[in-house]
């Protein structure tokens, strides 16, 4: 797909990943729909690359139908959909206080996989409904984002690792199901990440993840996120699969 003169919606988009994959696919002509949990930053995004600020919690159904009807209303409707909505949690099976973590693992469960589901399926009923663009059949592209931690999750990632394995699962399946509309279901699953969740770690501690990364040894950047976000919507046979973007890392059990 030409990725210039699209619609595209990026969940996520006030910070990280998100931001960066807005900033791509503005760059490359699209006109974005920039979705946060925070008006703020989605709004600051926004008006940089020139596109739509959409401030909504993806675990919230009714507050995405309604920023998905705004977008179709101001933009039209979304051909690119890229996931990148979620938190990192880190709590223990059986904590040391005995406490259970069932609260955490609930609302892991609710932001990252349902919210990746909820988002998922209003894109795909928008596109559905959209004249094919090209010969293929085409109509659109939804890309969702995991973690490594779907198949090498740590002690203290039970939650988080669920929530990104139902997400790698969801792939193929959906990719099948929607593939007799013409839309493709991709998954990317980095690894570490200079975004958010690592900006507070002290120099000791991120020097010690990167040397653990086999080549680059460095954490991942943003913007080459995006890259592989620009390479799937750009290449048409790329569907139903899990993409790790890691460095050839494998997590250690902690």
């Amino acid at each position: 797909m030409d990725i210039s003169g699209q619609i595209a919606l990026v969940t996520g988009a006030g910070s990280g990943l998100g931001e960066a994959t807005a900033r791509r696919l503005a760059a490359l002509g699209a006109r974005v729909a920039v979705m946060d949990l925070a008006q703020e930053a989605a709004d600051r995004v926004a008006g940089e690359i020139g596109g739509l600020a959409v401030a909504a919690d993806v675990s919230d159904a009714a507050a995405v139908e309604a920023a998905f009807a705004r977008v179709m209303q101001d933009l039209g409707t979304p051909r690119i959909v890229v996931n990148c909505a979620g938190i990192g949690t880190a709590a223990r099976i059986l904590p040391r206080d005995g406490s259970l973590s069932l609260d955490a693992f609930e609302r892991t469960l609710k932001i990252n996989l349902y919210g990746s589901y909820v988002v998922l399926s209003h894109a795909a009923r928008a596109m559905a409904a959209t004249d094919p663009l090209d010969d293929d059949g085409a109509r659109g592209v939804i890309v969702n984002t995991a973690s490594v931690a779907w198949q090498d999750g740590q002690i203290g990632q039970a939650a988080y690792a669920a929530s990104k394995g139902g997400i790698a699962s969801l792939t193929l399946p959906a990719a099948r199901e929607l593939a007799r509309f013409g839309i493709r279901v991709m998954t990317i699953a980095p690894g570490l990440f200079e975004t958010a969740m690592s900006a507070g770690l002290p120099p000791e501690a991120k020097a010690s993840l990167e040397a653990g990364l086999p080549f680059p040894s460095r954490m991942g950047r943003p913007e080459e996120y995006a890259m592989l976000v620009q390479q799937i919507v750009e290449n048409p046979l790329l569907n139903g699969e899990v993409i790790r973007i890691d460095s050839a890392v494998r997590l250690a059990p902690k």
